[in-house]
């Protein structure tokens, strides 16, 4: 056995480069490179082994929090089989990344953060930026990171890393438990040489398995179908993540079953499909949210069942309703005391097909399905065509997005009321289309994501959609994405405000408190109820932009918006369409709740009526047993 001299810092970067993986017989290099801003606690040690590792390629980035958010939109776009490392120093740093850490995690998608930390020979502690404690010295801000990652070490050694790194790995290529992964590297121990056995450099290609489902399993979920009178298929991220749209298409042509869609799944099934009922759930469509009321058999495929999806569990109230979960996680199949159909969503759907050989769903309810479905897309017609007056509406500039926008592009959004808005009105044209991050609804994701999905496929073009309030959170990645040549265009709304709040505050009889961007008003921030009489807060976005490097455009209205967003496909670099929209014109709600509770004793009468709304639909929640 050979050995090879290198610091710890240099084995990790010299043991990423040869890691690969292996799926249906294509494979790739694991890591895309290394995403990070240097300090006292990486610069000497990672730094440097960037530094003389050229061919594993260093990015430059503004915010630890926003690489990571970009690692996780390229990793998304690649279907989970490629990711980056993110490499901060210790202290501020580090915590940065613990934001973008549990986005990973909500998601599922893998994503390798490199922390600096303190003194492992603790001599000279405490150095700068570290956090002591009393209790331990074996304790620092990194200790944060381990309820938001999937593994986290701490590598005291350099010797360490022989058994961490592989660990690391099968992780981070698990479709079963990957999500953030956390090597927390103390920043004297970077820097240590060990004589490391040649063999951890080998190339490794760690195989991606297709791992199917339990044969009598997948036997009783088919006889449950067949025995069903008005079964439906909840399709989540699993479909996308294991490449499964194709086979969930034939799986719908065979079965007639219709699909409603996830905000992680939406795009499984092309928005044309007569059999796709869309969006599911509290921003869901009118015809999922009618079809599941009544539904006897929800077939979960790839889905973790978070609120929005369930509608606060009042999405399906027949008594009967069962559940059959395909799912490669465990833990997300038994949900809704399902029947678990543990394994990959391609081969599970693709076996459970050959089950159902000659099966047909109830023609009558499959026509029920098509209509609803046609009366669907009639009511998104009916708001992209709204022309509101005198602020645009959201919902009609989403409408010339979608239809002005490049059929196989990219749609890139997080956070606050365009989400909702989008998971009903966005129609997918193909399965990476719509890229919405709503596992953790990360404000600050939208352009950093952008970047991220850019870089994954940079002969698409995307779009990032983005208000006010995430906008301002993190928009530094514009200065990235100029850097390194790729352009995205950024639709940049302005509401003064958090309009998604706003709206939920004035449900809840809160009058939109706190969410307006204005000035203080004998002592309070005024709400909604103040109307025009408030003193709004100067700021200038556009200018914000601009002074970013990007290109920016500022139409008035619909027409100009329409033209600018044309013109925006022809400009050199990353390019912002500011508009003005109206805070308070949004798309409705179809036959969906969700549970946000309303102050059980308050003063005011509004926030009593809501309270009493609250109570008569918290009684439709179920226990799904």
């Amino acid at each position: 056995m050979g050995v090879k001299r290198l610091t710890m810092a240099q084995a990790v970067v010299e043991f990423l480069k040869h890691q690969h993986v292996e799926r249906d017989g294509v494979e790739n290099p694991f890591f895309a490179g290394c995403f990070g801003i240097f300090g006292h606690g990486c610069v000497g040690g990672v730094g440097q082994a960037l530094q003389q590792n050229p061919d594993f390629r260093y990015y430059q980035t503004r915010n630890e929090q926003a690489m990571v958010h970009t690692s996780v939109a390229y990793a998304k776009t690649k279907l989970r089989m490629q990711t980056f490392a993110c490499l901060s120093s210790i202290g501020p740093g580090a915590t940065n990344m613990i934001t973008g850490a549990a986005t990973a995690t909500a998601n599922r998608i893998p994503v390798l953060l490199l922390p600096g930390d303190i003194f492992a020979r603790r001599n000279v502690a405490p150095v700068l930026q570290q956090i002591e404690s009393e209790g331990s010295q074996d304790f620092s801000a990194n200790d944060c990171f381990r309820p938001v990652s999937k593994y986290w070490d701490r590598i005291n050694r350099p010797d360490q890393l022989i058994t961490a790194l592989p660990e690391a790995m099968r992780v981070l290529t698990s479709p079963v438990h990957t999500g953030a992964v956390t090597l927390a590297l103390p920043q004297d121990v970077q820097a240590e040489a060990f004589d490391y056995p040649t063999e951890l450099f080998d190339k490794r290609v760690w195989q991606i398995a297709r791992n199917r489902a339990d044969t009598a399993t997948l036997a009783e979920a088919a006889a449950w179908i067949k025995q069903s009178k008005k079964p439906m298929i909840v399709a989540g991220g699993g479909v996308l993540y294991s490449a499964a749209d194709a086979t969930l298409a034939a799986f719908v042509e065979q079965t007639g079953i219709p699909v409603a869609e996830t905000m992680a799944g939406k795009g499984s099934l092309l928005f044309d499909n007569p059999l796709n009922l869309g969006a599911m759930g509290v921003t869901g469509t009118l015809a999922a949210n009618q079809y599941a009321q009544d539904a006897d058999i929800v077939i979960g495929i790839g889905t973790r069942y978070s609120d929005f999806t369930t509608a606060s569990k009042t999405a399906w109230q027949n008594p009967n309703v069962r559940f059959i979960n395909i799912n490669v996680a465990e833990f997300d199949a038994f949900k809704h005391h399902a029947l678990p159909v543990t394994g990959d969503a391609k081969v599970t759907l693709e076996e459970l097909g050959q089950q159902l050989a000659g099966y047909q769903m109830d023609a009558r309810m499959q026509d029920k399905a098509r209509a609803l479905h046609d009366e669907w897309e009639t009511e998104v017609d009916r708001i992209y065509a709204i022309r509101n007056t005198p602020l645009v509406s959201q919902g009609e500039l989403i409408g010339v997005i979608n239809e002005q926008s490049s059929p196989d592009g990219i749609m890139v959004c997080a956070a606050g009321s365009l989400p909702g808005d989008l998971h009903k009105l966005w129609r997918t044209r193909h399965s990476k289309n719509y890229h919405m991050e709503y596992g953790y609804s990360c404000m600050g994701y939208e352009i950093a994501g952008g970047f991220g999905a850019k870089m994954a496929e940079p002969d698409r073009e995307v779009y990032v959609l983005v208000g006010d309030g995430s906008y301002l959170m993190l928009c530094n990645e514009i200065i990235t994405s100029i850097q390194e040549n790729y352009k995205l265009i950024i639709v940049l709304m302005d509401n003064l405000g958090f309009k998604s709040i706003g709206g939920l505050s004035r449900s809840l009889g809160q009058e939109g408190f706190g969410t307006r961007y204005v000035h203080a008003k004998d002592g309070q921030l005024p709400g909604d109820a103040a109307g025009d009489d408030v003193e709004p807060v100067e700021i200038d976005l556009a200018a914000n932009a601009r002074s970013l490097g990007a290109h920016v455009l500022e139409p008035k209205n619909h027409e100009e918006f329409v033209a600018a967003f044309k013109e925006a496909h022809t400009t050199d670099r990353t390019t912002v369409v500011y508009i003005r929209n109206d805070r308070y014109e949004g798309v409705p709600g179809y036959d969906s709740w969700w549970d946000v509770p309303a102050a059980e004793v308050s003063e005011m009468d509004s926030v009593q009526d809501a309270r009493d709304a609250w109570k008569e639909m918290v009684v439709k929640e179920k226990h799904f047993l």
